[in-house]
């Protein structure tokens, strides 16, 4: 099992940037992938970055040109790094992490989540 602790939420002013940190802890040698997804209130989760061991990484198309995600797998760690925030960009932000056990068995975990608040 594989444990997720997010932080770098907070409040910060349109335009501003933050930078959230995810830890994970437990059996990770099996994880080959991490990311950041997000729900705003009244909305469904949403993915915003992924990125793989080997370093591949996928943004949602609201995060392009923005936020920049990275690995630091020495220490099993996945950033998220957010400019030009937007008030939309208001919500929870979730770490998540994949896991391949073995041919057909994957779990995935997730973090309790940080608010970021975007406004003036």
């Amino acid at each position: 099992q594989v444990q997720l602790v997010e932080s770098g939420g907070g409040l910060v002013q349109p335009g501003g940037s933050l930078r959230l940190s995810c830890v994970a802890s437990g059996s990770i040698s099996n994880v080959n992938s991490m990311g950041w997804y997000r729900q705003a209130a009244g909305k469904q989760r949403e993915l915003v970055a992924t990125i793989t061991n080997g370093g591949t990484p996928n943004y949602a198309d609201s995060a392009k040109g923005r936020f920049t995600i990275s690995r630091d797998r020495a220490q099993n760690t996945v950033y998220l790094n957010m400019n030009s925030l937007k008030p939309e960009d208001t919500a929870v932000y979730y770490c998540y992490a994949h896991e391949l056990v073995r041919a057909f068995v994957v779990r995935d975990y997730w973090g309790q989540g940080t608010q970021v608040t975007v406004s003036s």
